[in-house]
């Protein structure tokens, strides 16, 4: 579904990837990527996702390179990004900007929306509420709910539990294991026994190189992974 062959990244001078490979497949359900700051997670979703060239390498999505495409067209092929700094329209409800989601898939519209009321009933609760007057938490909620208005085959998430309480943190977790029985998930993660254990595969990245790949039960007993984040 997404293979990036090793990809160089850089702002400006500054190199931030190097000889970068990953890959997600069919039969994932959710593949981690965890490391500490400053390790890039957050700038390999932005560069799968169109906002930053790449300066040597390839990225593809189910077989077409993408490295030319822009965003929009990006998340036409079926790749939704849901950043970590939620990007919500602070002043429009949550129904306005779950429909903001949608502009992809208009013809869906109504059938998706009723979709995501399922998962997260507090947003059809809040329908008509401003967004920007929601909780953290129910701020994430409605990060969630419209990237999945874009009916995607592939959900990036950045960092989905900054900011929020542990109780809230646990509660995204589990809406995420749910959203992974139907669209793969790729997910960055700073909570990383949380992010492992729910994980078919998982990345380790430091100082901008994959320096681990296994399965994610198999990361959580790296002595390594163990000694530095566990």
């Amino acid at each position: 579904m997404i293979e990036v062959d090793e990809i160089d990244v850089s702002y400006g001078n500054i190199q931030v990837l190097w000889d970068l490979s990953m890959y997600v497949s069919e039969e994932d359900n959710v593949v981690a990527i965890v490391g500490p700051n400053g390790a890039g997670k957050s700038t390999l979703l932005d560069v799968i996702s169109g906002l930053h060239p790449i300066d040597d390498g390839d990225v593809s999505l189910w077989g077409e390179n993408i490295n030319s495409l822009t965003p929009s067209d990006i998340v036409k092929q079926g790749f939704v990004h849901v950043s970590e700094k939620r990007n919500l329209f602070g002043e429009m409800t949550v129904r306005e900007n779950l429909e903001m989601g949608a502009y992809t898939q208009r013809d869906e519209l109504e059938n998706t929306l009723n979709e995501v009321y399922e998962l997260f009933p507090i947003l059809e609760e809040r329908a008509d509420q401003r967004a920007s007057s929601m909780s953290g938490g129910q701020q994430q909620m409605l990060a969630l709910g419209r990237g999945l208005m874009a009916q995607p085959r592939i959900l990036a998430l950045d960092e989905p539990s900054e900011g929020l309480a542990p109780q809230i943190t646990e509660r995204v977790f589990e809406k995420i294991q749910e959203i992974s029985e139907d669209v793969t998930v790729l997910l960055v993660e700073q909570h990383v026994n949380e992010a492992l254990a729910m994980a078919d595969r998982a990345y380790l990245l430091e100082n901008g190189r994959i320096v681990e790949e296994d399965t994610g039960a198999g990361l959580l007993e790296s002595d390594h992974v163990t000694a530095a984040y566990l």
